[in-house]
């Protein structure tokens, strides 16, 4: 995340191709990736993204496009100029570090961590934030065409998730990508008029993992990258299933379910209660006297609002 004291939006009169972007990470969105913040539309102390919602935080200034967990991170995910430029700065040798961790070196103004930032000509620019610590491949004055590798997704500066976050500007003035015409919240999650060359759909919420384990796992496991077993014993202590998303609101309901050979052994709705970024949820059964049934069990993960379905997952293992 980067954060700047006075964010000003601009409205634009762009003819049609007169500025695209390409995406700026190499992942597909909704698959291995997704956009965890939007632009804050809100000009006050409050926050909006572009529906209205509540995928940004006050005073973001930009695009954040986050990997599941950290082991996506260090599996190297490349980031990539969304046009072509010329690279006018760059930051490389910031840690890969939870802000929050108590071992996190101070920031100094260094928000943005490591990072690019690349001129494309005409007042257009972009900035790429959070790139991981020696990854950055490019130098002040390199030319750089629409995919070129900038370096890879990383933790570095004020940021709490693996992500690149990608500020657009015109002529020094932050804007949103998805409605660069629109100077207040539209509340609406239009197609055209997006500066993406090839249209991004407005996501509010999304699964970003899903498995079984014998134990409710702990938070900062699963964020780090719990690997789901592909088979369990019978005789397991218990059996669990859990499964992280992203823009849970308060009102919504989750419902997770395990079902084995003999039908449902596992059912809980959830309603949750307060309004995140990000969440997990997890729940199941102690094993019964004698053990499972073996063969097959699916845990699936379902959130609702209101009454629409936003969201499904599932996996499944095998008891043997």
């Amino acid at each position: 995340m980067i954060r700047h004291a006075a964010l000003m939006t601009l409205a634009l009169a762009l003819p049609a191709g007169a500025f695209e972007l390409g995406l700026p990470i190499a992942c597909t969105l909704g698959s291995d990736c997704h956009i965890q913040n939007h632009f804050d539309r809100d000009p006050g102390p409050g926050m909006a993204d572009l529906a209205c919602g509540h995928l940004t935080y006050n005073g973001h200034d930009g695009t954040d496009f986050a990997l599941s967990d950290l082991t996506a991170m260090e599996a190297g995910v490349a980031v990539l100029a969304a046009a072509p430029g010329t690279v006018t700065g760059m930051r490389d040798g910031m840690a890969d570090i939870l802000v929050s961790d108590p071992a996190a070196p101070p920031l100094d103004g260094r928000d943005c961590g490591n990072g690019v930032v690349v001129d494309h000509g005409g007042g257009w620019q972009t900035q790429y934030c959070h790139l991981k610590r020696g990854s950055v491949t490019v130098r002040t004055g390199d030319v750089v065409d629409t995919g070129t590798q900038l370096g890879l997704v990383g933790l570095s500066g004020n940021t709490e998730f693996p992500h690149v976050h990608i500020a657009v500007r015109k002529d020094g003035v932050a804007l949103d990508p998805f409605t660069p015409e629109a100077a207040a919240p539209a509340c609406g999650a239009p197609t055209d008029g997006q500066l993406w060359a090839t249209p991004i759909a407005y996501d509010p919420f999304g699964f970003t993992g899903a498995g079984f384990a014998t134990e409710v796992p702990e938070w900062q496991a699963v964020k780090a990258g719990l690997d789901s077993p592909e088979t369990l014993p019978p005789d397991a202590p218990a059996l669990v299933f859990w499964a992280a998303y992203f823009g849970p609101k308060q009102g919504d309901t989750l419902t997770l379910t395990i079902t084995g050979p003999e039908g449902e052994v596992f059912r809980q709705d959830v309603a949750i209660d307060r309004t995140q970024a990000m969440a997990f949820r997890a729940g199941g059964k102690r094993t019964p006297a004698g053990g499972w049934a073996p063969g097959a069990y699916t845990g699936e993960a379902v959130l609702t609002r209101d009454g629409l379905e936003l969201g499904r997952q599932s996996t499944t293992l095998t008891l043997r």
